[in-house]
């Protein structure tokens, strides 16, 4: 089982394409949507009374375990932002904690069972937390760990950031993010320098222009997939730790293929969330679809082929 801890939300964006308000997002939401396409996932977050249960629905009806949502008197975190004709720039208009504000994530019982685990970008006390109620149990805690953080974070929780990232073994940021921790301006030496702090894989996104991933003294650059229309870029991050995560627990291995495999499921999964509002776009995916799309990544032999393989039970 993979399990994810972070938020969900709700979203109000306009774009050159349209505008949607109170729309599900969170950074939990496309995760789990994304991760579910290979491998059993848990969520746990928490939400406001004015949630709608059909959203919870959506997540259920995609085999998603939504026992660790927590239901708060108040409102559900929401966000709102306009992105640039070009997405070159977003302007946030608004940010809505609400419940948000007080979460302190709660493990159960069917969480001792998560061999991985995605921290989502919540305060790295929380994820350290976190990491503690995994291994207070009768096991040894989760096999392998993935998080995400920002530059909030890395500027005002440093100390607290670099307690979490001795005890994972993978950090997901974007190339301002990876600067801004690492303190150069090189995207190998942020990594180098990242990996000296605990991980040993580190994803560097980098948008329309692709992601990195750096493992083992070794390198690989994958391409994002050319489309035809970006309609809304909130939440690709997500999705494609959410796919990379996903497609690790379905395989059980840590090898360079696996990961690259990994590397192409979640730059495969992004590029479906960016095509549609909120998480439409991942949300009427079939590992086929993943299958198909990476046939566009790999049209001038961009990307080792990969097996998708079947769902795990």
């Amino acid at each position: 089982m993979l399990l994810v801890v972070g938020s969900l939300a709700y979203d109000s964006v306009e774009t050159a394409h349209g505008k949607v308000e109170h729309a599900l997002g969170g950074s939990a939401t496309f995760f789990a949507i994304a991760s579910s396409l290979f491998m059993p996932t848990s969520v746990v977050g928490v939400v406001g009374q004015d949630f709608r249960h059909s959203d919870l629905e959506r997540l259920q009806v995609r085999g998603v375990d939504t026992s660790g949502v927590e239901v708060a008197n108040g409102h559900t975190f929401r966000w709102g932002g306009v992105y640039s004709k070009h997405f070159e720039s977003r302007t946030t208009l608004f940010t809505e904690l609400n419940v948000f504000a007080d979460f302190k994530p709660k493990l159960g019982p069917q969480h001792g069972a998560a061999e991985f685990l995605f921290l989502g970008n919540i305060h790295p006390a929380l994820q350290l937390d976190v990491l503690a109620q995994c291994r207070s149990g009768s096991g040894s805690g989760p096999r392998f760990v993935g998080m995400d953080t920002m530059n909030f974070w890395i500027a005002g929780e440093r100390a607290t950031l670099e307690k979490v990232l001795a005890q994972v073994d993978a950090l997901f940021v974007n190339d301002e993010e990876a600067f801004a921790l690492s303190g150069c301006g090189n995207i190998l030496e942020a990594a180098r320098q990242i990996h000296r702090m605990g991980p040993t894989i580190v994803v560097i996104k980098r948008g329309e222009h692709g992601a990195f991933l750096f493992h083992g003294g070794q390198a690989l650059m994958l391409p994002a997939v050319l489309l035809d229309r970006v309609v809304d870029p909130t939440g690709a991050g997500d999705t494609f730790a959410g796919g990379f995560m996903g497609y690790l627990a379905s395989r059980g291995t840590l090898d360079s293929a696996t990961l690259q495999g990994a590397m192409v499921a979640g730059t495969c999964a992004a590029s479906f969330a960016v095509e549609d509002f909120s998480v439409e776009g991942i949300e009427r995916v079939a590992l086929a679809d993943l299958t198909r799309r990476q046939m566009q990544l790999r049209a001038g032999l961009l990307s080792p082929e990969v097996d998708f393989g079947h769902q795990q039970g």
